[in-house]
């Protein structure tokens, strides 16, 4: 299960120094096939002289995308005979590639220009990534330039310095730029479209000018790279992509007006996860065994036909204060495969095969709430103990776990939302919870206080029918439980 990394700029936990906040981003969706595609126009001409600055943070491990192992990030892609600039996650290192290794009208074999010996699976991770091509540069080095959280990248399984002048499809004439993927699918079936499974934020595209990352970013007090005001011009192709209105995401707001076209976006893809803002997402990489697939921004989950079960990104819980998060379910039916509760970080049958081992909490002494016959049944693993109260559930209620970690309580609960309020389930099977108070809890959990057994929220789910959605503060019917924090900013943890 996953850790709090100690790189804090990648989890959002620092502020910056000069105050400059990202307030939105978007994201990208594989399963979707959605992508952002913007026409430059006029007569065919390559470039020399670019520079692409964004933020982005991954959804899935690059095998769990498209079975060829590889995320396309962006592209710059010529007429249609697949030519091409492209920027990916190529088995979770990161890739840059021209086919016909320079601009041209006529077809061409593909050359990697860069591909980092370094691995990129952190997907609870802001990662910044600046590319800063000049080709007319007379020092071979100078002319494409990497740099990942402010820090020059020199560290490649595969390099090829362009030669002297050598031209990109980037920003140049009659070129559709592509956010998501490489090249527009209107050029047919017969290409192999790639999309990008991650978010996307404070996005650069510069035409004539080749900045490095200290443009966008830099070092806080503690050594921490952070995002800063960018004041500089963008050039005739250049653009500036904030996600700041909804309905409009591909909205250029440099001055340049180069907007970008939207394909399989709707407003619901803007987020308020930022990287001055991480936020928890279900964890591909906490899956069991990938059994199971994480979308819509990591924030919905289904398994593969066996139940398999995945954790929350951010870590284990902090060892005090009052926590609370809430889940929406597709269905609730009988035995319908999902469930949801405590469940130690260091669990062994999150290895397990998928199918096998996947009740949340069996293997740990810790608890879960999984639908019977329509209500909500709840078992203690610590102390083997059934909570079977009279609680019928619905497809629109809310499913809730409050945890004291200074007591080492715990509460299951529904918000009901035919009647407007909250059940929560007493260890004698009433509803007379009341987390608030910190009164008729569910039950307690050996290692629970002070977290001193490094538990966490986990989940498991079945069915591609059984969707699990973890849901945003600002989405929930009902308020949290006075006292609590609820469970999705990961500078709270810190």
């Amino acid at each position: 299960m996953a850790l709090l990394s100690s790189d804090l700029i990648r989890q959002g936990a620092a502020g910056a120094s000069t105050g400059y906040t990202i307030d939105n981003s978007y994201f990208n969706s594989a399963i979707s096939r959605s992508f952002m595609t913007a026409d430059t126009g006029g007569s065919f001409a390559g470039n020399k002289t670019f520079t692409y600055s964004f933020w982005t943070k991954k959804i899935n491990d690059d095998a769990y995308i498209t079975g060829n192992n590889r995320n396309v990030v962006l592209g710059s892609f010529y007429g249609s005979n697949n030519r091409y600039d492209s920027l990916q996650f190529n088995g979770n290192q990161l890739e840059f590639s021209s086919r016909s290794g320079g601009a041209s009208t006529s077809t061409g074999s593909g050359l990697t220009i860069f591909k980092t010996n370094r691995v990129f699976r952190d997907v609870a991770a802001w990662y910044h990534i600046v590319i800063a091509v000049d080709t007319t540069k007379d020092t071979p080095d100078e002319r494409v330039r990497l740099f990942i959280n402010g820090e020059r990248e020199t560290d490649f399984g595969t390099e090829n310095i362009p030669a002297k002048d050598t031209l990109f499809y980037s920003f140049g004439d009659q070129v559709e730029m592509n956010v998501g993927t490489f090249q527009d699918n209107d050029y047919g079936s017969s290409y192999n479209h790639i999309y990008y499974d991650g978010y996307f934020a404070e996005f650069h595209g510069l035409d004539g000018y080749a900045y490095d990352a200290s443009y966008f970013g830099e070092f806080d007090d503690n050594g921490i790279w952070i995002p800063k005001e960018y004041s500089e011009s963008y050039g005739t192709h250049g653009f500036y992509l904030e996600f700041k209105d909804s309905s409009s995401l591909g909205s250029d707001t440099s001055g340049q007006n180069n907007d970008f076209t939207l394909r399989n976006i709707g407003s619901d893809h803007q987020s308020t996860d930022t990287p001055t803002n991480n936020k928890i997402t279900f964890n591909a990489m906490n899956n069991q065994r990938g059994g199971g697939t994480v979308y819509e921004g990591a924030l919905s989950y289904y398994g593969p036909g066996t139940r398999t079960m995945i954790g929350t990104t951010g870590g284990p819980f902090p060892t005090s204060g009052k926590w609370a998060v809430a889940i929406s379910a597709a269905q609730i039916s009988t035995d319908v495969g999902w469930s949801y509760g405590l469940q130690k970080a260091d669990d062994a049958d999150m290895g397990d095969a998928a199918g096998s081992n996947e009740d949340v909490g069996a293997g740990t002494g810790g608890a879960n709430m999984t639908p019977q016959s329509s209500d909500g049944y709840y078992y203690n693993y610590s102390t083997s103990t059934a909570t079977d109260p009279s609680l019928p559930l619905a497809n629109d209620d809310e499913f809730w776990l409050a945890v004291d970690i200074d007591s080492g309580k715990y509460w299951f609960g529904i918000y009901d939302t035919s009647a407007s309020g909250y059940k929560w389930v007493a260890a004698d099977a009433g509803l007379d919870g009341d987390p608030g108070a910190g009164s008729n809890e569910t039950g307690s959990l050996t290692g629970l206080q002070n977290n001193t057994g490094n538990f966490e929220f986990v989940f498991s789910s079945k069915q591609s029918s059984q969707i699990l959605t973890l849901l945003r503060e600002a989405d929930l019917s009902g308020a949290v439980p006075t006292g609590f924090t609820y469970w999705e900013n990961v500078k709270d943890l810190i």
